[in-house]
């Protein structure tokens, strides 16, 4: 399946799932949650053309992929870490275990790109974490549409392992 379309129907089924009659029954976030663009200021995030840079030319921060297993496992950004949709209790776990080593000063990133910005279950949670585990200098990536369409579709270093 292309990555635009696998993506896509990544997110729709995310968003169906958690529009169902499961979901009723699970705490809903608070009507006052700032959507991503607010809650991530622009000087924390990277824009994909910068970090391809850095990425071809060998400078490339540490990367970490904070969305769904298939979407890494389909393709990713070179040299990236899978550390687990930050959605989740596993995945927040991952994530904790993953950068439990890491500098606290040193520059990362992370991104997922399962679906637009506004709408990302995974991004800002990660952030905030990182930021609340002393992090320092954190970026998130800014991907407006989806992995594919900002990222595979420009032509920038890709690692597809399906």
């Amino acid at each position: 399946m292309r990555p635009r379309l696998l993506t896509s129907a990544l997110c729709l089924g995310f968003l169906l799932v958690m529009s169902g009659p499961a979901a009723k029954a699970q705490p809903r976030a608070p009507e006052n949650i700032a959507p991503q663009h607010i809650t991530i200021p622009q000087s924390a995030r990277i824009q994909p053309g910068q970090l391809a840079e850095m990425v071809r030319s060998g400078h490339a921060p540490t990367i970490l992929q904070v969305g769904f297993t298939t979407l890494f496992e389909e393709a990713h950004i070179p040299g990236a870490i899978h550390a687990g949709p930050a959605v989740s209790g596993t995945g927040m776990a991952l994530l904790r275990k993953t950068t439990a080593h890491l500098d606290r000063h040193k520059l990362i990133v992370i991104y997922c790109g399962c679906c637009p910005w506004p709408k990302c279950p995974n991004i800002r949670p990660a952030f905030e974490a990182l930021r609340k585990m002393g992090f320092t200098n954190v970026k998130a990536l800014y991907i407006p549409h989806n992995f594919g369409t900002d990222w595979v579709n420009h032509g920038y270093p890709t690692v597809k392992e399906a």
